[in-house]
């Protein structure tokens, strides 16, 4: 009979540089907890070969349905994607086992010659793939009473900051939490206060997910979860699913953990602002809602709803493009 403590565990991953990194945090974590090596089993998802930009391909599921079918099929045990790629909808026969704590969500500029964002040029070439990105970027640029071009642009972390530094664009927009997962938080210029640009839903945070009918696995990898990590993304993305909006619509959101003044070890509020714009900017509809700590999930759900309601009422769903009122 097979020793399973030596049978490796296998981590689906996409195959990029990012992903491989952020799978390799979670394999020498489930090491340590499980006493099995984990081996990691790259592959190749539709959102990685299609040159298409994401909001022509529709952004939900492009990059997790192939490491769910591997999931599904037992060629691997269990996978990790960066959550913001996640759909919202949660399929029954897969388990979101953990959410880790999160890396920093907000978004990072690399510019030419160290400029920050105030500091760029009238007519600046900014590139992102982003809807998100380009709706609050332009927005920002108009309050400062200047104007950018922003480029939608394609490829991985060297091939964007390539075209910064090749002299095509004066400036990319990245995910600041993959920058320091990669170990290049060194060449971000500005990290964009939250105030101005909202990242996107669950943007900063991995999902660790496997087998809803792996009962032993969920339960070991339930020891890598962080609490206010899952009801901070859980009422983000359930903004997300209530306005109806995938992952490539011009949504924003953020949940903050406020500690109490009198002991900052105690976390007693949660924060969430949401954001939806047109792509230039030219409109944003941006509100926030405040409540306590969730004490559990349909607390952190019933926070997303409340704001996203409000977000509709204010007239949201116009500005999508998405869906019709």
């Amino acid at each position: 009979m097979t020793d399973q403590s030596t049978v490796p565990l296998r981590l689906g991953t996409r195959r990029s540089k990012l992903a491989m990194a952020q799978s390799g945090l979670v394999a020498r974590a489930v090491e340590r907890i499980t006493g099995r090596p984990v081996e990691l089993v790259a592959l190749t998802t539709h959102g990685d070969v299609s040159r298409e930009h994401l909001a022509s391909i529709g952004g939900t599921g492009v990059f997790v349905t192939e490491l769910r079918d591997a999931m599904l099929a037992g060629e691997v045990d269990f996978a990790v994607h960066s959550l913001k790629d996640l759909p919202t909808q949660q399929p029954a026969d897969l388990a979101l086992a953990a959410v880790p704590v999160r890396e920093d969500p907000r978004d990072a500029l690399i510019a030419r010659d160290g400029l920050t964002f105030e500091q760029l040029p009238d007519g600046a070439r900014v590139g992102t793939g982003s809807p998100r990105r380009a709706s609050q970027l332009n927005a920002w640029a108009r309050s400062l009473g200047k104007r950018i071009e922003t480029v939608p642009i394609r490829g991985n972390v060297d091939t964007r900051i390539g075209f910064v530094r090749d002299g095509e664009l004066d400036a990319v927009v990245l995910a600041a939490a993959g920058l320091n997962r990669l170990g290049r938080g060194a060449e971000i210029t500005d990290l964009l206060a939250t105030d101005a640009v909202l990242p996107a839903p669950g943007q900063g945070a991995l999902a660790v997910e496997c087998p809803a009918s792996r009962a032993d696995l969920v339960a070991a990898l339930a020891e890598l979860d962080d609490p206010h990590t899952r009801a901070a993304v859980t009422a983000e993305r359930t903004l997300l699913a209530e306005l109806e909006a995938g992952c490539s619509a011009p949504v924003g959101a953020l949940a903050d953990l406020h500690a109490d003044a009198d002991d900052p070890a105690t976390v007693t509020e949660l924060r969430l602002r949401g954001v939806v714009g047109t792509t230039d900017g030219a409109t944003l509809v941006q509100l926030s809602t405040t409540g306590p700590v969730p004490a559990s999930h349909d607390d952190a759900v019933a926070l997303g709803r409340e704001l996203a309601r409000e977000l509709l009422a204010k007239g949201a769903a116009g500005l999508m493009g998405e869906r019709e009122l």
